[in-house]
């Protein structure tokens, strides 16, 4: 059956390019919508009753799969939705941030939940906790407050808290959280985090001393080079940290936020290790592990960079949102649902994978809404 439906898509398609309309309109015509629609269901059905997904003592998973019905399309006034953030104004704390109280991800928490509440902050009513939630996560960031200089290479990133080192995933979402809620790309903390992300980058430049840059060189990025380095990719021959495909856009979507500019030899870097790497089917350097979080972030990068196809090693073109779509299509679960049977990182947990599919589909049709009730 899905094979059918992709094949009306590239009959439609061909329709379409007589009828003037784009190829991202029709898949987001005729399949995007009704996978969105089943994916929105899915978590409507499997919210529980006090507003939270999963458990009501992980915010960060229930503000990801509010954002994503937002994304998706679902009125802010519906039920799912304010029961959402009801459940997750329960979280804020007098220090501003937005976490469980027994949580070691308060970084990501407040994070994702910032983000959740400039989605539905279009009267102003939630200025205040953004506010204090963005003096919380600027005091989480790893600088001179923890007593180090900008030559350190923790310096500028975030991480789980300051008995831990700070890595490239939380520092992504730190970069995303200030600038989706107003903070300008030369903010002071903004460019500290560009520190860190360039440091985590293998390439050796002005911008990056660190001992790993060298070694393998090839414009990708790893998990973190603060406290002896780290790449979830593991480690070559000669020592060096293995650049993986989730923290490559990350890097690159951290840098273009930050304002690093498309002919920066950072920039420059990161693209060519992508058009290497190219793939919707798996996580580059980590196969399954970390395949929905790889999909999320991978679109949301090539939005920002406003790129519409990518040339791979070969000198084929793909465009990328077409073959997302199709790849998260084929993966959808009957229910509505996506799950990754390599669990890790939460991804066996269908409330995670479905909230980071359908924002990723939101970038492959970014112009429509789901046809959904709402």
């Amino acid at each position: 059956m899905k094979h059918f439906v992709w094949l009306t898509i590239i009959c439609s398609t061909l329709i379409a390019s007589v009828s003037g309309q784009t190829k991202d309109q029709q898949v987001a015509d005729i399949v995007i919508a009704g996978a969105r629609t089943n994916g929105i269901n899915f978590l409507r059905n499997s919210q529980a009753d006090d507003g939270s997904w999963t458990t009501p003592n992980a915010p960060g998973i229930t503000a990801l799969a509010t954002t994503a019905l937002l994304k998706s399309g679902l009125d802010p006034k519906s039920p799912t939705i304010q029961k959402a953030i009801k459940h997750i104004q329960g979280h804020i704390k007098p220090d501003g941030g937005i976490y469980y109280t027994e949580s070691n991800h308060r970084n990501y928490e407040t994070c994702i939940a910032i983000m959740m509440f400039h989605e539905v902050n279009k009267d102003g009513h939630f200025d205040k906790t953004i506010a204090n939630a963005q003096t919380f996560l600027r005091k989480l960031q790893w600088d001179e407050g923890e007593g180090l200089e900008s030559s350190d290479l923790a310096y500028g990133g975030a991480g789980y808290g300051s008995h831990q080192r700070p890595d490239m995933s939380n520092t992504q979402y730190l970069i995303d959280a200030l600038r989706t809620t107003g903070v300008a790309a030369d903010d002071p903390d903004i460019q500290k985090a560009l520190l860190f992300v360039s440091r985590a980058q293998n390439l050796e430049s002005e911008f990056n001393n660190s001992p790993f840059a060298a070694k393998v060189g090839d414009g990708g990025t790893i998990y973190t080079p603060a406290a002896g380095g780290e790449s979830k990719a593991g480690t070559t021959a000669n020592g060096g940290l293995r650049s993986y495909g989730s923290m490559t856009y990350a890097g690159l979507k951290s840098m273009i936020y930050a304002g690093v500019k498309a002919d920066d030899k950072r920039v420059k870097a990161a693209v060519e290790w992508i058009s290497k790497f190219y793939t919707v089917t798996e996580n580059p350097g980590m196969r399954q592990q970390g395949l929905y979080y790889y999909y999320h972030t991978f679109a949301k990068a090539l939005t920002v960079m406003k790129v519409e196809t990518v040339t791979d090693a070969d000198g084929v073109k793909h465009n990328w949102r077409m073959e997302l779509a199709h790849q998260l299509i084929q993966l959808q679960r009957k229910n509505g649902s996506w799950v990754n049977k390599a669990d890790r990182w939460y991804e066996g947990d269908p409330n995670m994978s479905t909230s980071y599919s359908l924002l990723a589909l939101s970038y492959c049709s970014p112009n429509k809404t789901a046809d959904a009730k709402k």
